[in-house]
């Protein structure tokens, strides 16, 4: 079976994790980089380190994954970029038919972690599925990562942490960049290519930026270790042949374009406008034939996000400051299903473009002040509006029974208050206090009666949460640091799990509550040599309330709060330069997950690996080259066994007879050159997965074998 063939022992990688435990590496290179190139007014806030040189640079808990990062170790999105840091793992969604990555934060997965754009939420009220892979790295000046401490300052929902993706900006009078890169399979056959390019300027209180980022490829291609399932045996072999995925295209590009006034050294007011659009496949299952749902040829032609903001920073004499933000964000989506494996025709029944057209405004009020000695007080205001709206274009290829829907109108209003107070007991030791209270209601929430021929309506949901955090922080010397927090944070339901009929199996609950958790953290940061610096962190978290559909009657279930939940486990990183020419570093992380659930019998939480380790170094044999090697090692996850009982695929289900089963262990060995011409020309070649491994993230989703890329960059 491809999952015991290609998943290594676990007394081979629990030897493999006690080496990296010893040597367990950093964050990584550069962490030293000019802050005057990150966009600061699209930080979110540290609690403990403030905001400027936030990040990995103070402040309790969290990481920073840099520029240098995503270039050195070749992470074009973001799913892949977050798994240089410890606590943190980009994985594919369990359920495959959609083809979507997903990141989980210490155990909390998209539903519980934020994602920011320069501190503006991206969310897609409808079911808040966001795809990850479609979130260019390119124009990202740092990646923040608050981990189970998230602040109540930045807004509601930071029930796990929070994920913020912070641009660039200039710093000369004139500046550009480009980048270009190529990719090849194991096969050596092109597979695409990624580009960016970026020109700006900074003048004495102004400044302007452009750029796009553009990633295209054609396909992937499978480990030459896969092999597809014989014609005969328990199922009838499989969809996918092998090399070339099938379904495994994308189309990604992103601009940012940002233009800001600095009429003195503290004010600074700032219009930014993001557009990013994606259009991808989706490869199928490689056990299914056919597929476990007829209903699974899909390709999304339309993923698209829209970003337009205003961010200020206002200083108000020596010791008070006043920061705005407002924001419109739109989201379009087409979902295409086709009736066969040919995606020509959308004539059988259940076959449609479904169409998600969304919306949001918002904004925010923060203001702080240092007026009281030894004391810093803050408090913050987010208002925002969701607007979602949805239609099928049913079996559309059909000549008589093709059906268009009329436009479904779904809205709810969030707001939040927040405050957070610092009392520096010592110039080295700091109490941090916040509390605040968030509230959403449903304003609109249609459907449609396929039956009836018309739109009805649902009763409105709501609800609101108190949430409060506490840390205690101490810099017991110039680089060294201990914290303790306690966060206790909730996040609300999305309209999908409040009025989901999920086909007519599911009864609405608009009255379900939010989920909460409270998470615990101890955590060290420090220098152990004057060459040697490193993290440490064991954290807890109390898990309740969360969400699972609940079966209440032989045929039809229902979303209610059921499910309680602890997540444990400890992280650590390790980074020293033994020599100008050699350093070292990397990082390891334990995680147990335990979930209580009373509907699911063998209920097993998914996608998130009891030990990760990332291990790496770097060798400067001349100073303008530098060959870095690298391993990333997990351990197995559990996955979804997404297949029917009954029909053709009762045979799959006779081999795979449990719903859940382990998968996704790996180790990766991948390895970058870089060669410098001049200070600001370089070229880099690589490849990723060196040894050609065959592995899976989810069940039936093998992931991409052994890849080479090429790439140059230019900087003026």
């Amino acid at each position: 079976m491809i999952l015991s063939m290609n998943c290594m022992s676990r007394g081979a990688l629990l030897s493999s994790v006690a080496i990296f435990a010893m040597t367990a590496g950093a964050e990584a290179q550069d962490r030293d980089q000019s802050r005057d190139s990150v966009y600061q007014l699209g930080e979110i806030y540290v609690s403990g380190g403030g905001r400027s040189g936030s990040g990995s640079g103070g402040g309790v808990g969290g990481s920073t994954v840099t520029r240098e990062q995503t270039w050195t170790f070749e992470k074009q999105t973001l799913d892949q970029a977050v798994n240089l840091v410890p606590g943190v793992n980009g994985t594919q969604s369990a359920n495959g038919q959609r083809n979507e990555t997903d990141i989980f934060v210490r155990g909390f997965g998209r539903w519980q972690v934020p994602l920011m754009i320069d501190g503006v939420r991206v969310y897609l009220p409808a079911d808040n599925r966001l795809d990850f892979s479609r979130f260019l790295t390119g124009d990202i000046a740092e990646i923040q990562i608050q981990k189970g401490y998230a602040s109540v300052l930045d807004g509601p929902g930071g029930m796990g942490g929070a994920i913020n993706l912070v641009s660039i900006k200039p710093v000369k009078a004139f500046e550009s960049e480009l980048n270009a890169g190529t990719m090849f399979d194991n096969r050596g056959a092109f597979q695409g290519w990624n580009s960016y390019a970026r020109v700006g300027s900074r003048q004495e209180k102004f400044y302007v930026q452009g750029s796009v980022n553009q990633l295209d490829q054609d396909f992937w291609s499978l480990s030459r270790g896969y092999s597809p399932y014989p014609a005969q045996g328990p199922y009838a072999g499989s969809l996918e042949d092998g090399g070339r995925r099938n379904g495994s295209d994308t189309r990604d590009w992103r601009i940012n374009l940002k233009a800001g006034y600095t009429p003195n050294e503290t004010d600074e007011y700032s219009i930014n406008y993001i557009k990013q659009s994606g259009a991808k496949g989706a490869p199928l299952n490689v056990y299914n034939n056919p597929p476990s749902s007829q209903n699974s040829f899909w390709l999304w032609p339309k993923w698209d996000v829209e970003n337009l903001s205003f961010l200020s920073n206002t200083q108000l004499g020596d010791a008070s400051y006043v920061r705005t933000k407002l924001y419109y964000n739109t989201f379009y989506n087409l979902l295409s299903a086709y009736d066969d494996i040919t995606y020509s025709s959308q004539s059988n029944n259940g076959r449609f473009n479904s169409y998600y057209d969304d919306s949001a405004r918002g904004g925010s009020v923060e203001a702080g002040t240092e007026l009281i000695p030894m004391n810093t007080l803050k408090t913050a205001f987010h208002y925002r509006q969701d607007f979602h709206a949805e239609w099928n274009h049913n079996r559309p290829t059909h000549p008589t029974m093709a059906m268009l829907e009329p436009r479904q109108n779904q809205a709810q209003t969030t707001w939040s208050i927040a405050g957070e107070d610092t009392f520096h007991v010592t110039p080295d030791f700091d109490l941090v206090a916040g509390i605040s209270y968030d509230k959403y209601s449903i304003n609109r929430a249609e459907e449609w009666d396929s039956g009836g021929g018309f739109i009805y309506e649902y009763p409105k949901g709501g609800s609101d949460a108190l949430n409060w955090q506490t840390a205690a922080i101490w810099r017991y010397n110039e680089t060294g640091q201990v914290h303790f927090s306690v966060s206790d944070r909730t996040r609300f339901p999305t309209i999908f799990e409040l009025y989901s009929q999920r086909f007519g199996t599911a009864i609405p609950n608009p009255n379900l509550g939010p989920e909460r958790a409270t998470n615990y953290e101890l955590g060290w940061k420090g220098q152990i040599a004057s060459n040697v610096k490193g993290t440490a962190a064991i954290f807890y978290s109390d898990v309740r309330d969360l969400i699972q559909a609940v079966r209440v009657s032989p045929t039809q279930s229902q979303t209610q709060n059921i499910n309680q939940g602890h997540f444990y486990g400890f992280e650590a990183s390790f980074e020293a330069q033994l020599s100008a020419q050699f350093m070292i570093g990397g990082n390891y992380t334990f995680i147990e997950r335990n979930v209580s659930d009373v509907s699911v019998p063998g209920f097993q939480p998914v996608g998130v690996p009891t030990q990760k380790a990332f291990l790496y170094a770097t060798w400067r044999p001349i100073e303008p080259l530098a060959i870095t090697p690298n391993l990333e090692v997990t351990s197995d996850r559990w996955s979804d066994v997404l297949v029917g009982t009954q029909g053709p695929n009762a045979p799959i289900r006779a081999a795979f007879p449990d719903l859940y089963i382990r998968t996704g262990a790996y180790t990766l060995a991948n390895i970058n050159v870089n060669y410098k011409f001049t200070e600001n020309v370089e070229v880099a070649g690589g490849v990723r997965n060196l040894l050609d491994q065959n592995y899976e993230l989810a069940w039936g989703l093998p992931q991409p074998g052994r890849t080479f890329y090429l790439k140059a960059r230019a900087r003026f």
